[in-house]
């Protein structure tokens, strides 16, 4: 009877723990190029200050005077805060340059490298993107 109870606790287990995506899946960092760096400027539209990856979305004026979304992924809180990031660095509205590996695909968007702030100051040196692989 014992060994029944501890076989079906142990099934129990691994059933439950591959019932849980944000336990096991997280995504690849290969659609970044991380050969190029590309410097934008643009307006934040969103800041998430989350944990595993920051993110923000910058409003880019495109080169046909239409406004293109960055989508950009950063490292988590820990990492960010050791560049001098704060929950405030940045707010919607706030204008900035910033240097990004860009989308492999050539879609806007890319991996956080650094960024200088409407008052002149810069953050960043940024850390690795996810390796190609998941994590």
């Amino acid at each position: 009877m014992r060994a029944q109870t501890l076989c079906a606790a142990l099934v129990l287990g691994v059933v439950l723990s591959g019932a849980s995506p944000p336990a096991w899946v997280h995504y690849s960092g290969a659609m970044f190029d991380r050969t190029r760096v590309v410097t934008v400027s643009g307006v934040v539209r969103e800041f998430q200050w989350s944990n595993p990856h920051s993110s923000f979305t910058l409003n880019v004026m495109a080169a046909d005077g239409k406004v293109e979304t960055w989508p950009i992924e950063m490292n988590g809180v820990s990492n960010l805060v050791r560049q001098g990031w704060k929950r405030s660095t940045l707010k919607p509205g706030d204008k900035v340059t910033i240097r990004v590996n860009p989308l492999r695909d050539g879609r806007p968007g890319g991996w956080y490298v650094s960024i200088t702030l409407a008052d002149g100051k810069s953050l960043g040196g940024g850390d690795d993107p996810p390796a190609g692989g998941p994590q």
